[in-house]
């Protein structure tokens, strides 16, 4: 069957986990593909105040995306742009340097340790978030409902304006919607066929690496954020998902099963067409923030004795009520 399978393999690849600011659960299924080309990264605690959460969806093989899943988040960390404070620095120069490793000396090293065939390189990130460390802030939500989807990334088509007016000054040609006629995408780390023109730089190839970087300021109001694949993309709109993911927070705690669901939600009936690629998410929720004053004050007021004088007070209107009783 080509692409295909006979059967899709269902079984799920789950995680769930936390800290005192959030907790994420994931999952991946390979599903009707001959192979499973997505991978994935998540750490809550990537440093004291930083989390990390990406899904990386293959094309053409699995290389970059494992080789981004292993190495990416490493290149931010320890980017002077992050150490800083400038997280859309250390991305942006993180993602490129990922790129350039594909095609440098070290790059090919580094490939061979994950034990991959290196016959393609090319991978596409499917989405990033920093929490709670913003380095500036783009855009503000505090007056969306929270049952209202908001999209924190706009996928790079070739046919969008900005993107088809590179890939012509590159050289290259958009056709039935696709780079050259072949590629699906316009940016993306690997690929390295449509990065040949040396006299332009990196953001300006016919495909590049380079990221687009949107901050967004986190509200008490907001309840989770889901990172996933085309594989789910193609079969929900972001509406859907989070309608879905909602409904299913009413009776379900632990997130990595929510996504399980949403995976044999979209998994079609049979090979072909929607519902029959990869599929990976990340389902993020937000822990709301605790009011210590509050607490503690709450606390204190539970524990503290009664002052002599309300003591006082207190047995009076005691010795009151009881002889009223009599």
């Amino acid at each position: 069957m080509g692409i295909y399978l006979s059967a899709p393999k269902t079984e799920k690849v789950s995680e769930d986990g936390e800290n005192d600011r959030l907790r994420y659960g994931l999952s991946s299924m390979q599903g009707w593909r001959a192979t499973m080309e997505d991978a994935h990264a998540a750490y809550p605690d990537l440093d004291r105040s930083t989390s990390f959460f990406g899904v990386y969806d293959g094309h053409g093989g699995k290389v970059v995306a494992k080789f981004c899943a292993k190495y990416l988040h490493q290149q931010v960390l320890k980017h002077e742009a992050y150490l800083a404070g400038d997280l859309g620095t250390s991305v942006q120069n993180s993602f490129l340097r990922m790129d350039e490793m594909m095609r440098g000396q070290r790059g090919w090293r580094e490939l061979a340790i994950l034990g991959d065939k290196m016959d393609k390189f090319s991978g596409m990130i499917e989405g990033l978030i920093w929490s709670p460390k913003c380095s500036e802030v783009n855009d503000h939500i505090d007056d969306w409902p929270s049952e209202e989807a908001y999209n924190l990334s706009e996928d790079h088509k070739p046919d969008l304006e900005l993107e088809k007016e590179r890939i012509l000054k590159a050289g290259g040609f958009v056709q039935f919607g696709r780079v050259n006629g072949s590629l699906n995408l316009a940016r993306a780390i690997g690929d390295v066929e449509f990065k040949q023109n040396r006299s332009l730089p990196a953001d300006r190839q016919i495909v590049t690496a380079n990221p687009d970087i949107k901050t967004v300021e986190l509200c008490d109001d907001d309840e989770f954020l889901v990172l996933a694949c085309d594989g789910i993309w193609d079969c929900m709109t972001s509406q859907q998902l989070v309608d879905y993911v909602r409904e299913q927070l009413k009776t379900e705690s632990k997130l990595s099963a929510v996504c399980e669901r949403v995976f044999d939600r979209c998994l079609a009936p049979s090979a072909g067409g929607e519902g029959c690629d990869n599929m990976t998410m990340i389902l993020v929720q937000f822990k709301k923030p605790v009011d210590l004053d509050a607490s503690v004050g709450e606390k204190i007021q539970k524990e503290q004795p009664l002052s002599s004088d309300l003591r006082s007070e207190t047995e009076t209107d005691r010795s009151s009520v009881e002889t009223e009783s009599k």
